[in-house]
C-alpha cells in the first residue's frame, strides 16, 4: 500500500521525476521486512534536528582535548548548514513532498519544511566531510556509511524524494568542504 503522490513531484523534471521513482520502487522491495524498516526509521528520528551528530561530536570530544575543541566548530557549523538550507534554499525551491501526509508504514516527524533538498541529508555530507578532515581519510568510510544510512532513510520512510537526497547530501557536502577551508584559513582545521 503506498500513500497517495503529492502533486507536483515532476517539479525539478521528467529525468528527476523518472530517478526519484526508479528508487522508490527498489526501496519499496525493501520496505515492510522488519530489519530495514527498523534500521531505516531509526536512522531518520536520530537524523531529525541531527541529533546523531550531536552525539558523535560529543562522544569524539570525549576522547582528546583536541576533539573537545572540536565540539563547539562542530555545532556552529551544523548550526549554519541548517540555516542555509531549511530556512534558505527550501523556501526558495518549495518542493512538496513526495507523500501527502507521510507514510503510514512508518512513525517518523512530519517536518513542516518542504522538500528540495534534504536536511538531513545536507546535515549527513557537512558532517562527514568536516569529520573526515578532522580524523584522517580512514576514517571516512565510518562518517560516510553513518551519513548515507541517514541520508537513505528519508527516501525509505518516504519524507523525501531521493533526488533530494542527492542534492541534500551534496549541498551539505559542498558546505564541508567550504568549513574546512574557513577554519584552516584560522588555524583551526
Amino acid at each position: 500500500m503506498n500513500p497517495a503522490v503529492a502533486p507536483g513531484t515532476e517539479s525539478l523534471g521528467t529525468a528527476v521525476a523518472r530517478f526519484d521513482q526508479a528508487v522508490d520502487e527498489a526501496l519499496e522491495r525493501l520496505r515492510g521486512r522488519a530489519v530495514p524498516d527498523r534500521v531505516f526509521t531509526l536512522a531518520s528520528t536520530l537524523g531529525d534536528f541531527s541529533v546523531v551528530w550531536h552525539i558523535i561530536n560529543v562522544a569524539r570530544g570525549l576522547t582528546s582535548r583536541r576533539r573537545a575543541q572540536q565540539i563547539p566548530l562542530l555545532l556552529a557549523g551544523l548550526a549554519i548548514e541548517s540555516l542555509v538550507v531549511n530556512q534558505g534554499i527550501k523556501r526558495l525551491v518549495r518542493r512538496p513532498r513526495p507523500t501527502l501526509e507521510g507514510d503510514p508504514r512508518f512513525d517518523v516527524r512530519r517536518p513542516s519544511t518542504s522538500s528540495f533538498p534534504s536536511g538531513h541529508a545536507s546535515a549527513a555530507g557537512f558532517t562527514a566531510v568536516v569529520l573526515t578532515g578532522w580524523d584522517g581519510a580512514r576514517s571516512a568510510p565510518l562518517w560516510w556509511t553513518i551519513g548515507s544510512v541517514v541520508a537513505t532513510s528519508r527516501a525509505y520512510v518516504r519524507i523525501h524524494h531521493a533526488s533530494d537526497v542527492v542534492a541534500g547530501m551534496t549541498v551539505g557536502a559542498a558546505m564541508g568542504f567550504g568549513g574546512r577551508a574557513a577554519l584552516r584559513r584560522v588555524g583551526r582545521a
